[in-house]
């Protein structure tokens, strides 16, 4: 079987449920193809009494169906078990499948794809509720685990449920996207031997998804790889941006009505301009919509420097969309060597830059290690004006705040005279505009550094490369 690479701390949770002398509901949550149910799958593979996955615009009676084909599977018996009129049934056949095993050791229960088995009117939720709350949370050798890529739908139905499941849920997992030290590791596991810049091109264009790395050939370039994911007629990425968000919200051309306006506006969106640029209404329902992106992992809401939570960023964090609205969707330029033609374009260029920046958002951890300042409470924020825009800066509690500049190159990247008076500009301004008494500190970020001169010595306090986000 397959290694699990990194998920240390999921790992653990998962591990501390098996030890555990209570009973234990945990809920897993994430984006589609991001890893939950191999996760489970490998930390369980030893204790697991019963799996059963929701099928997507199934109805009832056909999700009721599998349900008994699966006890009937777990028993391997040529006998088939009535299908179960309702839920309340079927969890009544599963407590009679499991009883007896319970007596003797730990097992586990598995629901899969949760959301989709509770479509309106199906009962399922309620009867889990019973089904949890009158027999599964007295048994001390149960642990029931409910996974979904619907994460916003987890966290308001499961998570923060006000009804039946309320306070009782014991553990919860978010499971993101690999970083960059997990991404190169998963490839390293699949003897996929790329340098980190290589990887770096990789997670640009598909970002740390388990599914789509696992698409990489051995000894094929980054830029291969793209190309036949995403640009040849049987490519695994080429019809997947529809697929994505439509198995995974309802009216889901509201949430690509958004995350198109924001993939326009690389800066970021404040909540009214996305009501404007993507034609939504003011209401209850844009707000639950943008929740649901950002907790699937879509989309990121930065809090501006010194402003407060109505003036939220949000940002578009996923880079396969990111890549896909760029590049791919309406693209003319179709087949073997699109992308390796593209990917000298200034295009090209333009997108880089804005894949590593989200990159280096999402590694603001690495950051701090390599500034030395991962034990000072830090604050990341973004702050825009009328003449400037800073996409990063860390304000520490020691009275200091770390500006950061981001330049993605295939070279040691040069500050030229122009870029040296861009940068003195854009720091006047933020103590200006901002009156902050803080010292600041100048950091770049850079994929190979940035060459020796007079510019780099009287501007630059910091610098990091791309070698310190692997870590």
């Amino acid at each position: 079987m397959e290694k699990l690479i990194g998920r240390q701390h999921e790992k653990k949770i998962l591990l501390e449920t098996l030890s555990s002398s209570e009973a234990e509901l945990v809920a897993v949550y994430g984006r589609r193809r991001v890893g939950k149910t191999f996760l489970v799958r490998q930390v369980y593979q030893d204790h697991m009494a019963y799996e059963f996955s929701g099928v997507h615009g199934s109805p009832a009676k056909q999700q009721l169906e599998n349900f008994r084909n699966a006890i009937a599977l777990t028993l391997n018996t040529p006998v088939l078990p009535a299908i179960p009129h309702n839920w309340t049934e079927a969890f009544l056949l599963l407590i009679q499948l499991l009883s007896p095993q319970l007596k003797k050791k730990k097992m586990v229960i598995f629901f899969d794809e949760f959301p989709w088995l509770s479509a309106a009117k199906s009962g399922f939720l309620p009867a889990f509720e019973y089904f949890w709350n009158s027999w599964g949370s007295k048994q001390a050798n149960l642990v029931v685990t409910i996974c979904g890529s619907a994460a916003s739908w987890m966290i308001q139905r499961v998570v923060n449920n006000k009804g039946g499941l309320h306070n009782r849920i014991t553990r919860k997992i978010r499971l993101l996207p690999f970083d960059l030290q997990e991404t190169a590791a998963y490839l390293k596991s699949r003897s996929v031997n790329l340098d980190h810049y290589q990887t770096l091109q990789v997670y640009m264009a598909l970002g740390g998804i388990p599914h789509y790395l696992k698409e990489i050939r051995k000894g094929e370039s980054a830029t291969r790889a793209i190309d036949r994911l995403c640009f040849t007629k049987d490519g695994l990425l080429v019809g997947e941006f529809s697929n994505l968000y439509n198995s995974l919200f309802e009216m889901a051309d509201r949430h690509i009505a958004v995350v198109k306006a924001l993939a326009a506006k690389p800066s970021g969106l404040t909540r009214n301009e996305i009501i404007h640029e993507a034609g939504l209404q003011s209401g209850g329902t844009t707000t639950k919509l943008l929740e649901e992106l950002v907790q699937s992992g879509f989309t990121a809401a930065y809090l501006p420097f010194g402003k407060n939570a109505k003036d939220l960023i949000y940002k578009l964090a996923d880079e396969y969309s990111l890549f896909y609205l760029k590049f791919v969707e309406h693209s003319r330029a179709t087949g073997p060597g699109t992308w390796i033609r593209r990917a000298s374009s200034p295009s090209w260029k333009s997108w880089s830059g804005m894949a590593f920046e989200n990159i280096c958002l999402k590694h603001t951890p690495q950051i701090k290690q390599a500034l030395g300042i991962a034990s000072v409470y830090t604050e990341e924020s973004a702050w825009r004006s009328k003449t400037a825009q800073i996409d990063l800066l860390l304000d520490r509690q020691d009275g200091c705040i770390n500006i950061c500049e981001m330049k993605f190159s295939n070279t040691t990247f040069t500050i030229e005279k122009s870029y040296a008076t861009e940068l003195q500009r854009k720091l006047a301004n933020f103590q200006d505009e901002t009156g902050t008494r803080k010292t600041l500190f100048l950091t770049m970020i850079t994929s190979y550094g940035v060459k020796d001169n007079q510019y780099k010595n009287m501007l630059i306090h910091h610098e990091i490369t791309m070698e310190e986000l692997f870590k």
